[in-house]
């Protein structure tokens, strides 16, 4: 079993299309998806306007998606081939409380891709990919903390945009709307056959 994780600067860079393009790219790893939203003071954490990304208890919820025609993230999960998909809602500062749902439907699982920047801190995947786009002005400041453990950088522009602040990781140049080539899917497919590390709480 092996865990990958997506995450990336901000809303809107591509996170969800590099989960399904590695899903849909690496169908022999049976995936299964799950999309981590957190929401704070009954607002979503994505524009904070209202909407259901809020609990009915303000705590957490773990929904699985079942729908392949639906216009939702865990949709077009299922839709590249994911075996399962789930989206996973919290408040802001509790995810910690979802981690042994989560560890259930980890363990069930042969393979595990997440679209999250916080599970990185409760998790140790096998592969942690983040996705930076320099025109875009905001940068989330657990993408930015987090920058240096990433094994991989989908950067959207010209290396030297981000090589500085990239640290270890090994730089792949993408151009909407393939957000994973070729070199990405070698690179993850080779790492996985050498890495399957089961999630450790922190």
């Amino acid at each position: 079993m092996a865990i990958v994780v997506v995450g990336g600067q901000s809303r809107e860079v591509g996170k969800t299309s590099v989960v399904a393009g590695l899903i849909a790219a690496l169908p022999q790893h049976n995936w299964t998806a799950f999309k981590i939203t957190q929401f704070g003071h009954g607002q979503c954490s994505l524009n904070g306007e209202p909407c259901s990304c809020a609990t009915e208890d303000r705590c957490w919820a773990v929904t699985e998606d079942r729908d392949l025609q639906g216009k939702s993230d865990t949709s077009r999960f299922l839709a590249a081939g994911a075996k399962r998909a789930y989206w996973v809602r919290t408040e802001q500062g509790r995810l910690t409380e979802a981690l042994p749902a989560l560890h259930r439907r980890i363990g069930e699982s042969e393979n595990s891709i997440f679209e999250s920047n916080s599970i990185i801190d409760l998790i140790q995947p096998a592969l942690y990919i983040t996705v930076l786009d320099p025109s875009v002005e905001d940068f989330k400041a657990s993408a930015r903390r987090l920058l240096e453990r990433a094994d991989a950088v989908l950067l959207r522009g010209n290396e030297s945009a981000g090589s500085e602040s990239a640290g270890r990781a090994r730089i792949f140049i993408i151009e909407p709307p393939q957000y994973v080539t070729g070199e990405v899917v070698e690179f993850v497919g080779n790492h996985l056959k050498k890495c399957a590390v089961k999630p450790v709480a922190r």
